[in-house]
């Protein structure tokens, strides 16, 4: 079985997140950069099904230079090889092109599923997973909470809203992952030693097998960026009963917040 992740490096959840002066960035100096906390559960999810059939797990980036310690992270989980695709001007990629660059590198590489999170903690979007499996012309199914495989198909249960639905499908195929569908595990500290002699092929776009040229402008673009409004500290209602308290909370409603 030749599994392949697609991983992205994002800013650790608890970074302080501050604009930049360009009003459309963010200021990474300070930021910590982590694997993509849905992308661990692709990860993970990886590592599982090669135990149960063999095989061995690829994982694949589009990103800057400092990508390559997110691929260093995961190959430290166990993870065989990585691919890392880098260019000067990658952050300004939107969605679509970071799919297409995927996809034809994903041409050259031989697999049997890819496994995505099923979005990113920074973008948000949720589109490259579905997107490159369109562009690569292979089923999918997203936000899969369990997997199992078997007879060259792979038999998953989605999350919808509401409930669950099982879906099955021919390999090769994609799935993104949800969270309930595993726990990450740690890299231990033998991983962490052999991860420094696992290979991490860093490629130029061009190099990676990508076939478009020129590259294409992003459809999507940042105009700018603003810091959520403050929000007023909270009114504690006090009352001798609750029936007071509820009395004066109807008054605060009806007479300062002017909702009722």
């Amino acid at each position: 079985m030749e599994i392949i992740v697609l991983l992205k490096q994002v800013p650790a959840t608890e970074s302080l997140i501050r604009i930049d002066d360009d009003g459309a960035s963010i200021k990474t100096d300070d930021i910590k950069w982590v694997v993509n906390p849905y992308d661990e559960f692709a990860v993970e999810e990886a590592l599982r099904i090669k135990e149960a059939h063999g095989g061995s797990v690829t994982i694949v980036s589009v990103g800057p230079e400092k990508a390559s310690e997110a691929i260093r992270t995961a190959l430290a989980m166990g993870a065989d090889k990585g691919v890392l695709i880098t260019d000067p001007g990658v952050s300004d990629f939107d969605s679509l092109i970071v799919s297409r660059i995927l996809a034809g590198a994903l041409k050259e590489i031989p697999f049997d599923l890819i496994i995505a999170g099923h979005r990113s903690v920074d973008k948000d979007n949720s589109q490259v997973g579905p997107a490159t499996a369109e562009l690569l012309n292979i089923p999918h199914i997203s936000m899969v909470i369990k997997q199992d495989i078997t007879d060259s198909k792979i038999r998953c249960h989605k999350t919808v809203e509401g409930g669950t639905v099982v879906l099955e499908m021919s390999l090769p195929a994609l799935i993104t992952t949800q969270r309930g569908l595993n726990e990450p595990r740690y890299a231990s500290l033998p991983g962490i030693m052999k991860a420094k002699k696992k290979p991490i092929d860093v490629k130029t776009i061009m190099d990676s097998g990508f076939d478009g040229d020129p590259i294409g402008e992003s459809m999507v673009k940042t105009i700018v960026m603003k810091p959520p409004r403050e929000r007023k500290d909270g009114i504690m209602i006090k009352g001798d009963s609750n029936l007071a308290k509820a009395a004066e909370l109807v008054r605060i409603l009806h007479e300062e917040a002017k909702v009722l």
